[in-house]
């Protein structure tokens, strides 16, 4: 089982979780977070106002996979949330993704642990 974490920009979020669909991986859950990257924020204009933009509007994605769906899931979160044109690089800013170890997981319903506890 792996925990499976990923930054995105909040603009990709429905092509995303149209890609994520496709690959019959359904259960997700999504945050809005700010953050920032090696660009170090940008400055914004609002309302003729110039903002600090230390900090980043961001959309996190949790999602926990059994290890058949792992790769899957990668590239359906890349390929929704990346913006270079076609199958070309994307551009700064685009997210990341990280990948962790699950140890277990409990379906508070039922009981069930591991693997059959995802879904």
């Amino acid at each position: 089982m792996k925990y499976i974490v990923a930054i995105i920009q909040p603009d990709r979020l429905d092509q995303v979780l149209d890609r994520l669909t496709e690959k019959e991986i359904h259960l997700v859950t999504v945050s809005s977070v700010l953050g920032r990257g090696r660009q170090k924020g940008i400055a914004e204009v609002y309302r003729s106002h110039k903002e600090a933009g230390s900090l980043l509007k961001k959309v996190k994605l949790e999602i926990a996979v059994n290890e058949a769906y792992v790769q899957a899931t990668i590239d359906a979160i890349v390929a929704g949330s990346r913006t270079g044109p076609g199958s070309g690089p994307g551009q700064i800013g685009d997210g990341k993704i990280f990948v962790f170890d699950l140890k277990d997981c409990v379906r508070i319903r039922t009981g069930e642990t591991g693997g059959v506890a995802i879904g």
